[in-house]
């Protein structure tokens, strides 16, 4: 493949309209991003050392925990710096690194939440055959595929975008390098591209949505069919605090690449929604519905506080 790309790097214009609130911003994302990386590092490590919770719907939240890791971790970095007043320019390479990593973090975590929403199908529609269907090979597998799928998913959109020649301007109209802002910068016929990117990020995107939707009807159907309330209140209790991450990940994705603003300002609203802010949720939105996480939680920061020397 000839390289026709004479420009060195991009330059990010950042989150429109936001003159004069750069420290303020910082300070902002500074906090969720602090918030994100610790608290996700905190439910991994909580779920590495509790034996109670070496199940296979722990091992997929503690998959979720590390993409909430990752994934802010694509944008924020870059975006602190030049709210400290350092360079805004972005090199090529790095551009398409960032469009590479947000997709394919962003499709292993379509797989990943389609992946629990199956493990939660299989406990409350076949709770008998929950440890056969679920045994640790198939675990192993479906998180394997989650990740290896995120990453076929990434490459196949980054190669179409950046096999463009790039020679002017070079200014992304927005924080962070990603398909909608990069592919008007090329200096070349970018119709293919177009049609067959938004076609892979909504095929993967709507594909594992309808598979949630399928599952959730099954799941619900199920339930409704418990005779115990309180039988019914923990099937659902269960299966709520995957549903609000569900909404709070897919709203922002829609929105983007379905139904795209016309506002560049809500664009990257959007994406700071979807970046940032979703993935600082996730711990919270873990802990406070989960008893399970909160008491193998709670144990941990005791066995940490009473460590001698501590």
């Amino acid at each position: 493949m000839q390289n026709y790309t004479s420009m060195e790097g991009f330059t990010l214009l950042g989150i429109p309209n936001t003159g004069g609130l750069e420290n303020m911003l910082f300070v902002l994302f500074l906090a969720f991003y602090l918030f994100t990386l610790l608290g996700n590092l905190l439910i991994f490590l909580t779920i590495l050392v509790s034996s109670n919770l070496q199940t296979p719907m722990y091992s997929f939240l503690g998959n979720l925990s590390v993409f909430d890791i990752f994934f802010p971790s694509v944008s924020s970095p870059k975006m602190m710096l030049y709210l400290m007043g350092q360079s805004r320019t972005i090199s090529y390479q790095g551009c398409a690194s960032q469009v590479f990593f947000y997709h394919f973090l962003g499709g292993t975590e379509c797989f990943l939440y389609t992946v629990m929403v199956y493990d939660r199908f299989v406990a409350i529609c076949h709770p008998l055959q929950y440890m056969v269907i679920m045994n640790h090979k198939v675990c192993t597998r479906l998180i394997v595929g989650t990740w290896l799928g995120g990453c076929l998913h990434g490459s196949i959109l980054t190669f179409l975008v950046f096999r463009l020649p790039y020679c002017g301007p070079n200014e992304v109209d927005n924080f962070f390098c990603d398909i909608p802002v990069v592919l008007p910068l090329a200096c070349a016929d970018t119709s293919l591209a177009q049609t067959v990117s938004f076609t892979n990020v909504d095929v993967v995107t709507l594909t594992c949505f309808f598979l949630i939707l399928t599952s959730y009807g099954h799941i619900i159907l199920s339930i409704l069919k418990i005779n115990s309330c309180e039988g019914r209140r923990q099937a659902f209790s269960t299966c709520s605090a995957h549903l609000i991450s569900i909404l709070l990940f897919y709203g922002p994705v829609m929105l983007i690449y379905l139904w795209p603003a016309s506002s560049p300002w809500l664009d990257s609203v959007i994406q700071v929604l979807n970046n940032i802010v979703t993935s600082s949720l996730n711990p919270l939105i873990y802990t406070l519905r989960n008893k399970d996480v909160k008491l193998a939680l709670r144990k941990v920061l005791t066995q940490v506080v009473h460590i001698p020397g501590a």
